[in-house]
């Protein structure tokens, strides 16, 4: 069923013959289930939501909807939302249902007042007509509620609406996500003259198959196209075939859509793209809006890639996203979490600024584990030993010494390049599941230019695991939230240390952080990790890149790039260089963590306004770490399982999913 968008601004309301029918048209999914069968179509339909889901609800949503206005639904199964939850407004693509988004719902309507356009199959409304309705809306919702921010999802066709409802509304809070937008309709296979011709091919008894094909536009994904295009047919071959492919599973259903999606409907609406992606081009110039632009490898339809690039040099806000192995209908793909590229984006908020605490969403389960597997091998190769340390004082082989209420501060060594933060954080999620929220430099949130520096789309996957920036604020509200976090004293300066310095700490004179877990209670937590030494070698550093004139000058560029820290502080710590030593990799050794006893702070917080007191605990946490890592370089020696040779050997004989064990507590 349906639910009617409510407030201002709205056309039309929910579609009645649906809820009388007594069905329900949007089902609610399992996004997160995994897909093991080889069919695209089977595969989807494992986890309760599919193509055929797709294609059975807007046959349902066209037979109740008549040819009347455009008109917004809510879909009930988004559910109850959180407080203070923006407005999502999705623009559907060229068929015009509005269920795009039905693999999303469950998840994005938990944190979004959603409304979707449903566009009547018959519908004759002009571009221009449209982008007044929306525009209605738009100003209507903002009217009523000026510091909640609208969020415009425009798809394909949509993508287009969306661009020019932003350019006609420059004063309102706008955020703009675009699926492959249609703007590049001109230079597409799908122009007027290239698909008409096409239709001649299939007799009207057939015109289901031809809207096969049509449906792509809003359906099919890259896998059914890619897999056929694969065998090197010819056009009408492959047309063929993908029609025959989706028919077998969606005949039922395709009957209604021929009746209404005829040959002058689609006439129709090729022209509308036309004039829509028109329009939107001739006032690019205006959008201010921040925009975040999802870009498909395997868009058949669209240029897509090419059109991303183009649209990222034209908006000033702009950040892009590709997803290599997706087709046009990016939504609709197996594997594709809006949510979750939103938060790795930086890019849900739910007042007129971004807060990188409060705005911040935990992954799911399922989240996690698309985050972790491409990274899983580094654990594999590494295979940590985690030790913790009970309130008796007894050290154990597990986590269990580790606080699981908070606010908890974890403090320690930072090794090369950070190696020991992917094992680190997921172990902590997997075996206690507390989610370590970590404090990050800014480089991985902000670039003052373009330049050489990596990309902020390559560091998505520490803002989804909850990484913020450092910052007094944020550390704040992470303890008022009773987190648990991550900070590294030494910073940039330790994880790009020099020849010699391994497992040295270069941490600043100032006691930066005691003041502020006092104020909290919050458990600190020494740790220290070892274990870079047995992995690489570290051939060129810091100094010796210096000595190179290019590279002195790169490092030199990288570094105005990026917000510089401890501008104002002295020594080893200030203001590090960015660059990036080189390395000579070894065969894997093992990494070792060792958890130190909590250190209280709880009813200290008088106590610690002393500065003599503060910095008497700031240097205790810091002999602490500097224990645990001592401990740790002496205790692997003893360890017979050191060498990666030796691990193997003994998981195949005791099987691979077995403990391997270590040196004696």
């Amino acid at each position: 069923m349906y639910m009617a968008a409510t407030g201002a601004g709205v056309f039309g309301v929910a579609v009645s013959a649906v809820a009388a029918s007594g069905k329900s048209v949007i089902k609610t999914t399992d996004m997160y289930k995994r897909k093991e069968s080889s069919s695209v179509m089977e595969k989807n339909a494992s986890s309760g939501s599919s193509l055929k889901d797709y294609y059975q609800q807007s046959v349902e949503l066209v037979r109740a909807s008549d040819g009347g206005p455009p008109r917004w639904f809510s879909p009930l199964d988004c559910g109850s939302r959180m407080k203070d939850s923006p407005l999502l407004l999705y623009l559907p693509g060229l068929i015009g249902v509005g269920l795009g988004l039905i693999l999303q719902h469950e998840r994005l309507g938990k944190i979004f007042d959603i409304w979707c356009l449903h566009i009547p199959i018959r519908d004759r409304t002009s571009f221009t007509d449209l982008v007044k309705q929306v525009e209605e809306t738009v100003r209507s919702e903002y009217f009523r509620k000026p510091s909640r921010p609208i969020y415009l999802v425009g798809e394909s066709f949509g993508g287009c609406l969306a661009l020019a409802v932003a350019a006609l509304n420059t004063d309102v809070d706008l955020k703009l996500i675009l699926a492959n937008p249609a703007t590049s309709f001109s230079k597409s296979s799908l122009q007027l003259q290239t698909l008409l011709p096409l239709s001649i091919m299939f007799p009207q008894r057939l015109h289901s198959s031809f809207l096969d094909v049509l449906n792509l536009l809003s359906g099919a994904t890259s896998e059914m196209v890619a897999a056929t295009m694969r065998k090197q047919l010819s056009l009408e071959q492959v047309i063929g075939e993908i029609a025959q492919d989706t028919f077998t599973f969606l005949s039922p259903y395709l009957t209604v859509l021929s009746d209404v999606l005829t040959l002058e409907t689609l006439v129709w609406k090729l022209g509308m793209v036309k004039s829509a992606a028109a329009f939107a081009n001739s006032r690019l110039h205006a959008v201010k809006a921040k925009a975040l632009i999802l870009i498909s490898g395997q868009d058949h339809l669209l240029p897509s890639r090419v059109e991303g690039e183009r649209l990222g040099l034209l908006l000033p806000k702009c950040h892009i996203r590709i997803f290599n192995d997706c087709g046009h209908a990016l939504f609709l793909e197996d594997g594709i979490n809006l949510v979750s590229i939103l938060i790795g984006a930086s890019f849900y908020q739910r007042g007129k600024c971004l807060d990188y605490v409060l705005d911040y969403l935990p992954p799911s389960p399922s989240e996690f584990q698309k985050v972790y597997e491409p990274l899983r091998w580094i654990e594999v190769a590494t295979n940590p030993v985690m030790l913790s340390t009970l309130e008796s004082g007894k050290i154990v082989r597990n986590l269990s010494g580790i606080p699981s209420e908070g606010p908890v501060l974890f403090v320690g060594y930072h090794m090369m390049l950070g190696l020991e933060l992917i094992p680190l954080v997921s172990r902590i999620w997997m075996e206690r599941n507390i989610l370590l929220r970590g404090i990050a430099h800014p480089l991985m949130f902000t670039k003052f230019k373009e330049g050489n520096l990596p990309d902020i789309s390559a560091f998505d996957t520490f803002r989804v695991m909850g990484a913020v920036p450092v910052s007094a604020p944020n550390f704040y509200k992470l303890f008022s939230s009773k987190s648990h976090v991550l900070l590294y004293p030494g910073g940039m300066r330790e994880a790009l240390h020099r020849k010699g310095e391994e497992y040295k700490l270069f941490w600043p004179e100032q006691a930066e952080f005691v003041k502020m877990a006092a104020r909290f209670g919050a458990k600190i937590i020494p740790f220290g990790s070892v274990g870079e030494d047995d992995i690489g070698q570290l051939l060129l550093d810091y100094d010796d890149l210096r000595r190179i004139p290019y590279l002195k000058a790169a490092m030199e560029d990288l570094t105005n790039e990026t917000v510089k820290l401890r501008s104002d502080v002295g020594g080893e710590v200030s203001n590090q260089e960015i660059h990036l030593p080189i390395i000579l990799p070894k065969v894997p050794g093992r990494f070792y963590y060792f958890f130190g006893k909590p250190i209280e702070t709880e009813g200290r917080r008088q106590e610690l306004k002393s500065k003599e007191k503060c910095d008497l605990l700031y240097l205790e946490v810091k002999r602490e770490v500097e224990k645990c890592i001592g401990y740790l370089k002496d205790k692997r020696d003893n360890d017979p399982y050191r060498n990666i040779l030796a691990r193997v050997a003994y998981q195949a004989v005791h099987g691979f999913d077995s403990e391997i064990p270590t040196f004696p507590l």
